[in-house]
C-alpha cells in the first residue's frame, strides 16, 4: 500500500499538472502570450537557481568532467546516426534528423528528476545536462541554423542564456569549494533558502507550459509514431552502451541517465522549420516523444519507491 500511495505521489502532481495546461488551452484561461510569460520565468528566471543549488552543492570529481564529455559524444554519434538513418530509411522533413539526439533537460527534465528523485543531490542530473547543454549550443544550433556558425556567435548565444549563468555560479560556488566554506560560517544555509524559495514552482509552470502545447490527437499519426520509435532506438542503443560501461566503472547516476535519454527532443525544434507542414510535423512527434517520456516516468515510478 506504502509503494502504490509513494507512486501515486510522485507521478500524480505531474500528470495534474499536465492536464491542467491542457484545459488552460481548451477553456482559454490562459492565452498563447500568457503561458510563453509563464514559461519565460520558470525557465529564465527559475530554472537558473535551480541549476546553482545543483552545482553549488555537487561533490566535484573526476566523473564531473567524464559525464558531461560523454554525453557530448552521445549528442554527435546521435545526430550521425539520425542523419545517416533518417536517410536510410527515406523519412520526410530535413529536421527529422535532430529529432534522433538531444535531450529537452531545462523545459522537462530537471522537474520530473526533482519529483522523482526528492532527495538526491539534483547534481545527478545537473551534469548530465551540461554536456547536452554544451552539444546543444555549439554543434546543434549550428547545424540547425543550416550553417557552420562561428565560435564568437557560438559562444554569444551560449552566454545570453540565463541558464548558463546559474551553471558557472553554482561552478564558481562548489568547484572553487567557496560554498564548503560559506557553510562552515552558517552563510550557505541563506543561499539554500533563496535558492529553494525562487525555485519552488518551477516545476508546476514548466509542466504546465508543457501541458498547454500537448495535443492528444497529433500522436497517433504513422510518421509521427515512426520518428518516436527511430529515437527510441538510437537513444536507447546509446543508453544502454553507457549504462554496460557504468556497471564496471561507475560514473554515472542510473536513474537519471535514464531519464535524461527518454526525454524528447529539444523543443526549439520546431522554430527552425520553414513549412507550416514540417513545423506540424515537428510538433507532433515532439508531443508524442513528450507522451512517452511520462509513461516512462510512471514505470520510473514503481520502481524507485
Amino acid at each position: 500500500m506504502e509503494t502504490v500511495l509513494g507512486v501515486i505521489r510522485t507521478a500524480l502532481p505531474v500528470f495534474l499538472a499536465l492536464m491542467l495546461g491542457v484545459l488552460c488551452r481548451k477553456k482559454q484561461l490562459l492565452s498563447r502570450e500568457g503561458i510563453d510569460a509563464l514559461k519565460k520565468v520558470a525557465v529564465d528566471i527559475g530554472l537558473p537557481f535551480v541549476v546553482v543549488g545543483a552545482f553549488a552543492t555537487a561533490q566535484y570529481t573526476v566523473n564531473s568532467l567524464i559525464l558531461p564529455l560523454v554525453v557530448f559524444a552521445a549528442g554527435c554519434l546521435g545526430l550521425f546516426l539520425g542523419k545517416v538513418l533518417c536517410k536510410k530509411l527515406k523519412m520526410p522533413g530535413t529536421l527529422t534528423p535532430f529529432l534522433m539526439c538531444g535531450f529537452e533537460g531545462g523545459m522537462l527534465g530537471y522537474p520530473l528528476f526533482m519529483l522523482l528523485f526528492p532527495d538526491t543531490n539534483q547534481s545527478a542530473f545537473a551534469l548530465i545536462d551540461l554536456g547536452q547543454a554544451f552539444f546543444c549550443f555549439t554543434i546543434y544550433k549550428a547545424m540547425l541554423a543550416g550553417k557552420s556558425g562561428s565560435a564568437k556567435a557560438m559562444a554569444r548565444e551560449c552566454f545570453s542564456t540565463p541558464v548558463v549563468w546559474g551553471v558557472i555560479a553554482g561552478l564558481l560556488l562548489g568547484a572553487t569549494g567557496l560554498y564548503g566554506w560559506l557553510k562552515g560560517i552558517g552563510i550557505a544555509s541563506v543561499i539554500d533558502a533563496c535558492t529553494a524559495f525562487i525555485s519552488a514552482p518551477v516545476s508546476m509552470l514548466i509542466l504546465l507550459s508543457v501541458g498547454y502545447d500537448l495535443r492528444i490527437s497529433d500522436l497517433t499519426q504513422a510518421e509521427t509514431l515512426k520518428t518516436v520509435a527511430l529515437r527510441l532506438l538510437i537513444m536507447g542503443g546509446m543508453m544502454g552502451i553507457i549504462l554496460l560501461v557504468n556497471h564496471f566503472v561507475p560514473f554515472v547516476h542510473v536513474g537519471a541517465l535514464i531519464l535524461a535519454f527518454m526525454l524528447p527532443a529539444p523543443y526549439v525544434v520546431p522554430i527552425f522549420a520553414n513549412k507550416p507542414d514540417e513545423r506540424e510535423q515537428v510538433s507532433s512527434s515532439l508531443s508524442a516523444m513528450t507522451a512517452v517520456t511520462l509513461m516512462i516516468f510512471a514505470v520510473m515510478c514503481v520502481f524507485v519507491q
